[in-house]
């Protein structure tokens, strides 16, 4: 796809001077070849093919499966149906997880919360439990009609971030990484945080599977910060290795793998030689990407107290912002704990005090710096829940069961038309009736407002020119771009 970065960047060092005179201008080529309107960018970088409106991107991914109806699609004819079983001809045969499939019956539970309506846009919303939130909604686009065919966690997990059921493919973050290269050399491309939920009643697994770079060249891959401790381990030299020492030793290194690299023509050895340069510029970058101590007194009142806490979601949505702010494309947050099996009543109330205020700050933040208009905010978890209450029901509590057929994700940012609300489901949040959204349409969506068209962002793999979006159909829902 890019052969004067493969020449300029694979060719042995003896290639390199074997070009004579040449050779101070191909070496100018090639820096020249990363930069585009100022932009530090590398030279893998694939061609536009539209004028990007969204520069960065945030995902806000919700582990487990929010419940659509107790927080963004209300359904008040439901509290006349409240004990009563879902229709057949509502459910229409569908296949259920092993939790309900041997429930003798299928009751429903209304939701618990109030509803209010806020903003110009008049977007309904949990009154109770998103009284931060509720103040962005003209910021924000909601598509209350995404689906998915997948039925359990993993599959539906690997199937949002990668855009397919089967694990292995690059994720969201390293076809940007691909397509877009770099902001910032001293910080990867890539960043991921696992958020710590306050609540752990029903903890997913999250793995480093759903941020690899697939097929992609592993230099794609994204870098995960722990939330405690070394934000990287091994970040720091050990005692007595001065920073002289640890770079004559990587030095050293390098050296070797060149030869490695003449002698065996792997291209995953020249990631491995980037990977290792890249490690020993974080060792300076890192450390003050992650201090707090400057951040004035009226961040953690925007972001909430609990930003002070390291792994929190406040303190990871904050960390979120300062890597934006330096140039990192993607940043990946996990928040677990959606998974709502049962206890909604005592679950609900934490998961969301755990995300409200954050969300609003990082918002109001980014407006504050001139970072919204191109930071792609997306919020939403792999599938949604059942109107239906896996188990016994009451009005004061219940539980739901996974429901790919129907939920709400939302965006904000980056040429996403703010005050929007897209597609419908029927009255008992079981079918969509109005607009479907596909997961493959979400990616395309997401990948035209960075600049490109799904079907040509591609990398050859296995004969095949292989895309995100994949082999299926795929549309951008421009009802949703400013």
């Amino acid at each position: 796809m890019q052969p004067l970065f493969d020449y300029s960047t694979f060719e042995t060092r003896r290639q390199f001077f074997a070009r004579g005179k040449n050779a101070l201008g191909m070496a100018a080529l090639a820096s020249l070849l990363g930069r585009d309107s100022g932009a530090a960018d590398h030279p893998a970088k694939v061609a536009l093919q539209f004028a990007p409106k969204a520069k960065r991107v945030i995902y806000l991914h919700m582990v487990g499966g929010p419940s659509q109806m107790d927080l963004f699609d209300p359904k008040p004819e439901m509290e006349k149906w409240f004990d009563k079983d879902l229709p057949e001809s509502v459910r229409k045969g569908q296949r259920l997880t092993t939790m309900t499939s041997k429930q003798k019956r299928f009751p429903i539970a209304p939701s618990k919360y109030k509803f209010a309506q806020y903003g110009k846009s008049g977007m309904w919303l949990n009154s109770e439990l998103l009284p931060w939130f509720s103040k962005c909604t003209d910021d924000v686009a909601f598509i209350r009609s995404m689906f998915t065919e997948a039925i359990n966690h993993e599959p539906a997990i690997t199937m949002m971030q990668t855009g397919n059921q089967l694990a292995g493919r690059p994720c969201l973050g390293s076809w940007m990484s691909y397509g877009l290269g770099s902001a910032n050399e001293d910080l990867p491309t890539f960043v991921v945080l696992v958020a710590e939920p306050s609540n752990k009643e029903q903890i997913q697994a999250i793995s480093g599977k759903l941020w690899t770079s697939g097929f992609l060249p592993g230099q794609h891959a994204g870098v995960a910060f722990r939330s405690k401790g070394d934000p990287i381990l091994y970040i720091n030299n050990p005692p007595g290795v001065t920073k002289d020492v640890r770079r004559t030793t990587l030095d050293g290194i390098k050296a070797l793998n060149e030869q490695n690299a003449a002698l065996v023509g792997d291209p995953e050895i020249h990631t491995r030689i980037a990977q290792y340069e890249m490690a020993f510029r974080m060792q300076a970058s890192v450390p003050d990407l992650t201090d707090f101590s400057k951040e004035p007194a009226s961040t953690f009142e925007l972001y909430g107290e609990a930003a002070r806490k390291p792994g929190t979601f406040a303190n990871t949505a904050l960390l979120a912002r300062r890597l934006t702010e330096r140039g990192v494309r993607f940043v990946q947050v996990y928040h677990n704990n959606w998974d709502h099996h049962s206890n909604v009543a005592g679950r609900m109330p934490d998961q969301c005090r755990d995300v409200d205020q954050p969300i609003y700050g990082l918002i109001q933040d980014l407006k504050s710096r001139g970072l919204f208009d191109d930071t792609l905010i997306l919020w939403g978890g792999e599938f949604g829940r059942t109107i239906y209450s896996q188990g016994g029901v009451s009005k004061a509590n219940y539980g739901r069961d996974h429901h790919p057929r129907c939920f709400t994700m939302w965006a904000a940012g980056g040429g996403i038309k703010g005050g929007t609300v897209y597609g419908a489901t029927d009255e008992f949040s079981y079918n969509i009736v109005e607009n479907p959204v596909h997961v493959r349409d979400l990616h395309a969506t997401l990948l035209q407002l960075l600049g490109f068209d799904h079907s040509r962002l591609t990398f050859k793999w296995q004969g095949l020119d292989a895309k995100l979006t994949g082999t299926e159909a795929a549309r951008v829902v421009k009802e949703l771009l400013a």
